[in-house]
Order: structure tokens, then sequence, then C-alpha cells
């Protein structure tokens, strides 16, 4: 699954293909992991820790368009980490 960022040892990844749906990505930090929806940047499956959570959350929504689009074009692309 291709990485597209990562930052506070989080990694987002994510794998571009219909058949997957609903459109998400995933974040995973060190043994644990979380799937995320990305229309509603809900945890639908996983059991990353509340704060790492929530940092996927903060970084998501400042690139939600680019996610989707990633996901609708099949292109895959680098975004910058959380700051």
């Amino acid at each position: 699954m291709p990485e597209i960022t990562r930052f506070y040892g989080i990694i987002i990844k994510i794998f571009l293909t219909r058949e997957h749906n609903p459109p998400h990505f995933h974040a995973v930090y060190g043994e644990y992991n979380g799937t995320f929806e990305i229309s509603t940047l809900k945890m639908i499956e996983g059991d990353l820790p509340a704060k790492a959570q929530a940092l996927v959350k903060e970084w998501a929504e400042q690139y939600i368009d680019d996610i989707m689009k990633m996901w609708e074009t099949k292109t895959l692309k680098k975004l910058p980490p959380l700051e």
C-alpha cells in the first residue's frame, strides 16, 4: 500500500481501487492501525489510540480534497505532513 505522508510516527497509506469501498485511507502507528472513511474522516475499523486518531483527522481535514481526488483518479501523490 503506497505511503502518502508520515508525521509523529504515523504513516498514512492509501490503496487506490474502486472495489475497496467506501473510499478510505489507512493510518499505521506502531502496532496500531486505523481505516478512515474519506468523506466523514471517521475511523471505520482499527485500534488506533484516540490521540493518534485526532492527529490523523487534523491532518486529513487539511487535505481531504486531495485525498478524495487521489481515490477518484487513482493517481498517487505525496502530501505534506502535519506540522
